[in-house]
């Protein structure tokens, strides 16, 4: 029996970069994201390139009656989740406290934070029931350190550093292994969404850098996944070469 991947987030990004990496290693997927064309495209891609099974469907992590519609009762043949990887996640805007909007705090606390616990409630239930599981949760280097501007964002990566070990205390007696994956600057939709769009700005998060690219951290993700029955990657940071904190870079000077 082929091990079962649900992967949240899937349509762009670390998110879609894993359903491939994953699907190439044979893994059967079920993919979930806001944009259904997106996620139609994917299906397909991956259908063509490596047969691979899969089931999609299209939703909002922050509703949790949408969640609960789709991922508590899956259907047969797809109900034994093996690995849920935590990834949909995002930053919006880059403002002090006191300045923020309150929508862009309820955008990033609704789904970095709730999301996840409304993907994982419906999911580890099953994999405590069958004492076999994976949970991989996508943290950050802002779960680990603080940087100005962009305290909300850190707050709900911190949280899902607690909520991590929180769950690898309750449910390593059911035999589960969970696992955070903490990347440093990857160049995704992350900073085009955190900047509503501002692709200049977004462009100079990158500038002077050589960034971690999607498939790194899918890589890594698949190699949390395939390790032997016994070991347990807890833990990793990832850091591209040029980064060594949230807010430390050694930019290259154009030529």
């Amino acid at each position: 029996m082929k091990t079962t991947v649900l992967i949240t987030g899937a349509t762009a990004g670390i998110g879609r970069a894993t359903a491939i990496r994953l699907a190439r290693a044979g893994f059967r997927l079920i993919l979930t994201g806001r944009r259904n064309k997106l996620l139609a495209e994917l299906q397909q891609e991956l259908r063509k390139e490596f047969e691979a099974e899969t089931l999609t469907f299209c939703f909002d992590v922050r509703r949790y009656d949408e969640v609960e519609k789709h991922l508590a009762r899956l259907p047969e043949g797809w109900s034994d989740v093996d690995v849920l990887v935590n990834n949909a996640g995002l930053a919006v805007g880059l403002s002090p406290i006191h300045e923020g909007l309150i929508d862009d705090w309820e955008r990033m606390i609704d789904t970095n934070i709730k999301g996840l616990l409304y993907v994982t409630r419906c999911i580890a239930p099953g994999m405590i029931a069958r004492r076999s599981g994976h949970i991989i949760n996508l943290g950050s280097i802002a779960g680990r350190e603080v940087y100005a501007n962009g305290g909300v964002y850190c707050a709900t990566k911190h949280a899902v550093a607690a909520l991590t070990q929180a769950m690898r205390l309750e449910m390593t007696a059911y035999g589960l292994k969970v696992t955070q994956i903490c990347p440093g600057a990857v160049e995704t939709e992350f900073s085009i969404v955190r900047f509503k769009g501002d692709r200049g700005r977004a462009d100079s998060v990158y500038q002077g850098i050589a960034p971690l690219t999607p498939d790194d951290i899918a890589e890594a993700i698949h190699q949390a996944v395939t390790a032997p029955e016994h070991v347990v990657l807890q833990d990793l940071l990832i850091m591209p070469k040029a980064q060594a904190a949230a807010t430390s870079f050694h930019r290259k000077q154009p030529d």
